[in-house]
């Protein structure tokens, strides 16, 4: 038997009526509380006290399922031993016509009544008895008038009944309850939920107090205190923690059940509406009057089972709704989806309802499901959206209108998971073949197409648009948006091209009338962006990206949202770019856009690389491809997967980097821009393990294919600086320098990729003319935050000071290049490093620190580490919480103070030993 927990008290009270019954005063008790309250369980317990004391007991148990049954409870008394044999035989099956169990019976009943009652009465001249009857609200009719008879002669026999009952709900005997309370010897006891510290006791007598403690604000709020919850509760904690449908679940169907079908139906009627449903619209799905449904409401709640008008734990709605079966709950959704809809109810809440009765055949319910699916697009709950439009798709007769909604369909299933929507693209096609499908979705059809590498059909439907572009100026001017973007990330396939048009900031631009603004933004940066121009651009990108509820809901919203991202790259501020990426994907995690996310993920990789924190660019590229997988990529995924080669092989981790590249990818790849990622990455994998040749190969690959297709992105893809290397490793330096003079002529040739020619033709120059060169692109390295660059830049000037002659100034320079490797993560750096640190000076020895820090203040000291160390004025005034005014002071008094010129001359063994501690957090 169960514990007994705050019972102790009513199983006393009990305990004392039974000692008036054995002295001779019969006596009757009523146990009332709601269902599943532990009634049961305290009348069990009971009569086994009674059965301990040499008392008789019989015992009945009313049914909902048996209430017609006549004579049902009183037929379980027979089932005891010391019932007399024979006597419940030859009942009559029912009282007589006209008899409503109100008033006085029949001459003929009361005989049966009478001659059942001295029975009981003869018995308990022998032996005091116990009549326990539980769950007496469901008792058969003449059960209970019988029961009315026996109590009217218990007052000096020792018969003690004890009844439960469940107050909670309106009774089906009202006269017999009215009866009980009138007689002199009747008590009325009642239970109810268990409190906090009740709980608290039932788990500490299974787990202990400590854990206890820590499980039952947890289970009383699962529970509302039920008995019967908080044990199936109980199990599932022991079973692993979780709470589980075959055991918490099963438990509260269970109690439902024991309160009878009107409560099984309200609680239904609830998991189908939803939580906080009124007992008007309950009332109305079940056929119920709302005073009705408010009372069974109130007895649920009593019960712990609800909270005001809610179930307290997911699961239980879950069990109500497997209880149903599928074909009841169906036909419940089907009619709550009319009832809302002839309400004027809103679509998201009518729609629901249809998708969950899986049709809808109703000729409101097209629209209904649209404008729902529409909605649930804005909020980005992509993933009910697919739910919304394959019902709609499904149910329309219309072939256009099926064509459009497989469109949608097509866009929100990519934002859920790319690979599911593939299976659209077939009768896209064939839609658009039959010119079954819209311009706008076409186009839209185009870039998924070509996501996926299907080339072919891409090619078939671009072909379609430019055909029904001809004539019509709006179309026109979209699919020259679209060309420009093709030329940009696909420019095999792009006819027209044309040149970014350079405008002011104030200038406005003027678009067709209904033109899709968000695509003339991709268009507009995809120019930019290949010709090289992008430092035009960062104004334009940093407006689309503040622009986020604008662009991340529109169809070409993830495309220009990267093209921004990849335009301030390229325009040397990866900060800014990290800062907007982190914030969109925050943004992107709260909601349903899983590939919104992955692309912003794979974007993070590729910044971070260039700021040269190469293990932040792994995970970014690991996360990406863990979110989206990589067979859904498509010819996208040399983005991410060109990152994560390029950060394993800059941290040494080749065997990495090896493995990454033999992922397959798709041949439609190299035709786009995502394969001039890939190929650079596989280049500097090859160039760090000697395979020199190789490496060079797929340099000029970059090379001639960007020169083939008339594009120039070299701030993204610097493919001179990286062919050249491979040249100097050939020994080859007429190559390398050929290549880094060209890089150097191009007009509008951003810091970065100035930077890295300059570091590649210091290589080429006598030693005397190193230091000047490598100077300057540590500057440029420094302006744009290419950490890594700035790293390999100061690990050839210290060899260049060296070989100079100049060990003083070769030292400190190899500090500064060892700590900010190291800081990188670039373990080939720091290895090449140690290789030469016999020459230069070991990173662990120096001068005394101490003779700087006699003349310089602490706030003078961070501010100077962190210069010596490669961070920029901006960088330091973030880290020490200043201004960069006050940085620029600090260094100048730095300068002063140490008899030096610029930050390149801060003492190296200053910044091996001085802490950083930041001015506040």
């Amino acid at each position: 038997m169960k514990p007994l927990v705050e019972r102790t008290g009513q199983l006393r009270a009990l305990d004392r009526l039974l000692a008036a019954v054995l002295a001779g005063k019969g006596q009757v008790a009523l146990v009332d509380g709601p269902v599943a309250s532990g009634r049961t369980t305290l009348l069990r317990a009971f009569a086994e006290h009674a059965e301990d004391a040499g008392v008789v007991v019989l015992e009945s148990t009313g049914s909902h399922a048996e209430r017609m049954l006549p004579w049902g409870v009183l037929n379980q008394f027979g089932h005891g031993t010391s019932f007399p044999a024979g006597l419940l035989e030859d009942l009559p099956p029912s009282l007589a016509d006209g008899d409503t169990g109100s008033g006085a019976p029949e001459p003929g009943v009361v005989r049966v009544f009478d001659r059942l009652a001295s029975a009981v009465l003869d018995l308990a001249a022998r032996s005091p008895v116990v009549l326990g009857v539980d769950d007496v609200q469901h008792a058969d009719a003449l059960s209970v008038r019988w029961l009315l008879h026996l109590v009217r002669r218990v007052g000096s026999a020792r018969i003690f009944v004890v009844l439960t009952d469940d107050a909670t709900v309106t009774t089906t005997h009202p006269p017999f309850r009215a009866e009980l309370s009138r007689h002199a010897h009747f008590r009325r006891l009642s239970v109810g939920p268990l409190s906090g510290s009740g709980v608290g006791e039932l788990l500490s007598a299974h787990f202990g107090e400590t854990e206890a403690r820590g499980l039952t604000p947890e289970l009383l709020a699962a529970s509302g205190g039920n008995p019967v919850l908080v044990h199936a509760l109980l199990e599932d904690h022991r079973a692993g923690g979780a709470v589980r449908r075959r055991g918490y679940g099963v438990a509260f169907v269970s109690c439902l059940h024991r309160g009878g079908p009107d409560l099984t139906q309200v609680a239904r009627a609830i998991a189908v509406l939803g939580d906080g449903s009124s007992p008007g619209d309950l009332g109305r799905l079940i056929g119920v009057d709302a005073e009705t449904v408010g009372g069974l409401l109130h007895a649920m709640t009593a019960a712990g089972l609800l909270t005001g008008c809610g179930f307290r734990h997911p699961v239980a709605r879950a069990a109500v709704l497997d209880d149903l079966g599928a074909q009841r709950r169906v036909a419940l959704h089907r009619r709550a989806a009319g009832q809302l809809y002839e309400r004027g109810r809103p679509a998201a809440e009518i729609a629901p309802h249809l998708v969950q009765a899986g049709e809808a055949t109703e000729p409101w319910a097209g629209g209904v499901l649209l404008e729902a699916a529409g909605q649930a697009v804005l909020r980005d709950r992509h993933r009910a959206a697919v739910d919304l439009f394959a019902l709609a798709h499904r149910s329309s007769a219309d072939d256009a209108g099926r064509a459009a909604i497989l469109s949608r369909l097509a866009h929100s299933g990519w934002q859920v998971n790319p690979a599911a929507a593939v299976r659209h693209l077939a009768p896209l096609v064939v839609a658009a073949r039959e010119d079954r499908l819209g311009h706008r979705d076409r186009l839209v059809l185009v870039k998924q197409l070509l996501w996926h590498g299907r080339v072919d059909d891409a090619v078939e439907v671009l072909g379609l648009v430019r055909a029904a572009a001809a004539d019509d100026p709006g179309r026109a001017a979209e699919l020259r948006d679209v060309e420009q973007w093709l030329t940009c990330v696909h420019p095999p396939l792009a006819r027209r091209r044309r040149p970014p048009a350079r405008q002011s900031a104030h200038q406005d631009t003027l678009l067709p009338a209904k033109s899709d603004p968000v695509l003339n933004a991709v268009a507009e940066l995809s120019g930019l962006l290949t010709h090289g121009r992008t430092g035009d651009a960062t104004a334009r990108a940093e407006q689309l990206l503040r622009d986020g509820d604008l662009v991340r809901t529109a169809s070409w919203g993830d495309e220009a949202t990267l093209l921004a991202l990849l335009v301030l790259l390229g325009a040397d501020l990866p900060g800014p770019a990290m800062l907007w990426c982190d914030r969109l994907r925050t943004s992107a995690a709260r909601r349903e856009a899983v590939t919104r996310q992955a692309i912003l993920t794979a974007a993070q990789a590729e910044i971070a690389l260039r700021q040269g924190s190469l293990a932040d660019a792994a995970d970014h590229a690991r996360a990406a491809m863990a979110l989206v997988d990589p067979t859904a990529w498509g010819v996208a995924l040399g983005l991410p997967l060109g990152s994560l080669v390029t950060a394993a092989t800059r941290m040494g981790d080749h065997d990495d980097a090896a493995k990454h590249l033999t992922h397959p990818v798709d041949d439609a790849m190299f035709t786009s821009r995502y394969g001039l990622h890939y190929l650079l990455a596989r280049g500097h994998h090859h160039l760090a393990t000697g395979k020199r040749h190789a490496a060079l190969a797929d340099f000029l690959s970059c090379g001639e294919t960007m020169r083939a297709w008339g594009v120039n992105m070299s701030e993204l893809i610097p493919w001179q600086a990286s062919a050249a290397e491979a040249w100097l490793s050939l020994g080859n330096q007429d190559q390398a320098r050929r290549l880094a003079y060209e890089q150097l002529a191009e007009p509008d040739v951003g810091r970065h990729a100035r930077g890295l020619s300059l570091r590649v033709l210091a290589a080429t120059t006598p030693v005397e003319q190193r230091p000047r060169l490598l100077t300057e692109a540590l500057d440029l390295f420094e302006a744009c935050g290419a950490r890594y660059e700035q790293a390999r830049a100061l690990v050839d000037l210290s060899c260049a000071h060296h070989e100079a002659g100049d060990g003083r100034r070769g030292r400190m320079v190899f500090r500064r290049a060892w700590h900010l490797a190291e800081t990188c993560g670039a373990r080939p750096l720091t290895q090449r490093l140690l290789s030469i640190s016999a020459d230069v000076g070991d990173p662990s020895t120096g001068p005394d620190p101490g003779r700087h820090r006699a003349v310089l203040t602490g706030s003078e000291e961070r501010v100077a580490l962190l210069a010596a160390m490669g961070c920029t004025n901006r960088e330091i005034a973030e880290k020490l919480y200043v201004t960069a005014s006050t940085v620029e002071q600090h260094l100048t008094r730095v300068y002063r103070k140490l008899n030096i010129k610029s930050r390149k001359d801060i003492p190296a063994d200053l910044s091996a030993n001085a802490p950083v501690r930041p001015g506040r957090g």
